[in-house]
C-alpha cells in the first residue's frame, strides 16, 4: 500500500510542475504500465484531486490549473536523500551555490520535526565530490552564461576546438542541456539532428540565436545523454592489447588506466595465484595510444600484439634519443 501511495504522490508532484505529462512518460518514470497510470489517475480523482486525462496524440495527464498541495509526509530515508547532493562546486559553476544553501535551509525548516536531526547529521557526515584526483586546472567557458543560454530554449551558435586540433569550428546546435561528468562539463545538443557532446572547456564562444531550438519530439536530456554515453563506452572496435603489470602497482594502474581494461586483471597462466605479475587485456582506439602506458615505466609491459610492442619500442627509442647526454 505504501508503494502505491508514493506513486500517487509522485504523480501529483510531477503534474504540479508540468502543465501536462503523457501517460507513457509517467509509466516510464515510475516503472509501471500505462494502464496502472490511468488507474492511479482515477484513484487521485476519487480522492478529490482535480486530475484528468486527455486522450489522443496530443493528450496527457493534467491537474486543474491553480491546484497546489503542501506535502510534508517525508520518510526518514527521503529526508536523508534530500541532503546527499552533488558537490557545491557544481552549483557554484552555474551561479547557484547561494540558491542551493537557501533552498536547503527552507527544506530543513519544512521537514517534519522528527526527521530534522537525521537530515542535519547526513549533511555533516556525507560529502560528494565529483572531481577526479589530480584533475588539472583548465580554462572553462562561463558556465553561468552557458546555463542561461541553454535555458533560453533557443538555438546556440558555438565556436569549438576538437581534441588534438588547433582550428576552431563553428556550429549551430539545438541544446538539450548541460551534464557534469567526473568533474568535466558537457553541452549536450543536436547538430543537424544528430546528438553530439561538446566539452565546455573547448568552447571559445557561445551566442543565442533568434530561432527556437529544434529538438527531436519526445526526447529529453537524460535520453540523449544515455545514448551518447553508450556510444562512448561501446568500444567494440580499436586495438586489443595484452599487458603484464606488477601486482604491487595494480591499484595505481587501475586508478589511472582502468577505463581501458576489458576485464579484471588475473594471475598469469601456470603461475602461483600470488605471483608478482598479473595480466590484463586493454582496449585502445588506435595502436599509437599504447604510449599512454609509458608513464608506468617497467611496471607495465606490453605483451602483444606485435604492432603494439613495435609502437612502444619506437616510443622508448625516441625518448632515449631525446635524453641522450652529448
Amino acid at each position: 500500500m505504501r508503494v502505491k501511495f508514493d506513486r500517487l504522490l509522485s504523480i501529483m508532484l510531477l503534474l504540479q510542475h508540468r502543465d501536462q505529462v503523457s501517460a507513457k512518460e509517467l509509466a516510464e518514470r515510475l516503472e509501471v504500465s500505462q494502464r496502472t497510470i490511468y488507474r492511479d489517475v482515477e484513484a487521485l480523482s476519487a480522492a478529490g484531486v482535480p486530475v484528468y486525462a486527455e486522450r489522443g496524440r496530443a493528450g496527457g495527464i493534467r491537474l486543474l490549473a491553480g491546484f497546489r498541495t503542501d506535502v510534508t509526509g517525508l520518510t526518514t530515508d527521503e529526508s536523508r536523500a534530500l541532503f546527499v547532493l552533488a558537490s557545491q562546486s557544481a552549483h557554484s559553476a552555474l551561479g547557484l551555490d547561494q540558491a542551493l544553501g537557501s533552498a536547503l535551509r527552507k527544506v530543513m525548516a519544512a521537514l517534519p520535526a522528527p526527521h530534522r536531526p537525521v537530515a542535519e547529521l547526513t549533511r555533516r557526515r556525507i560529502l560528494v565530490d565529483p572531481d577526479r584526483w589530480y584533475a588539472p586546472a583548465s580554462h572553462e567557458t562561463d558556465l553561468e552564461a552557458l546555463y542561461a543560454a541553454v535555458l533560453s530554449d533557443r538555438r546556440l551558435r558555438i565556436r569549438y576546438r576538437h581534441s588534438g586540433q588547433a582550428v576552431l569550428r563553428s556550429y549551430t546546435v539545438d541544446p538539450y542541456g548541460l551534464v557534469a561528468k567526473a568533474g568535466t562539463w558537457y553541452l549536450v545538443a543536436d547538430h543537424g539532428g544528430t546528438p553530439r557532446l561538446f566539452r565546455t572547456d573547448r568552447l571559445s564562444a557561445v551566442s543565442v540565436a533568434e530561432t527556437e531550438a529544434r529538438r527531436r519530439p519526445g526526447t529529453e536530456l537524460v535520453h540523449v545523454w544515455q545514448d551518447l554515453r553508450r556510444e562512448v563506452e561501446d568500444r567494440s572496435g580499436g586495438v586489443r592489447v595484452a599487458v603484464r603489470l606488477r601486482r604491487t602497482r595494480l591499484d595505481m594502474v587501475t586508478r589511472i588506466a582502468g577505463t581501458y581494461f576489458t576485464g579484471p586483471p588475473v594471475s598469469e597462466p601456470d603461475t602461483e595465484p600470488d605471483t608478482e605479475w598479473l595480466q590484463v587485456e586493454m582496449l585502445y582506439p588506435v595502436v599509437e595510444a599504447v604510449r599512454h602506458l609509458l608513464q608506468f615505466g617497467a611496471d607495465v609491459q606490453v605483451a602483444g600484439p606485435p604492432e603494439a610492442r613495435t609502437e612502444m619500442a619506437r616510443a622508448v627509442s625516441e625518448l632515449a634519443e631525446a635524453y641522450t647526454i652529448v
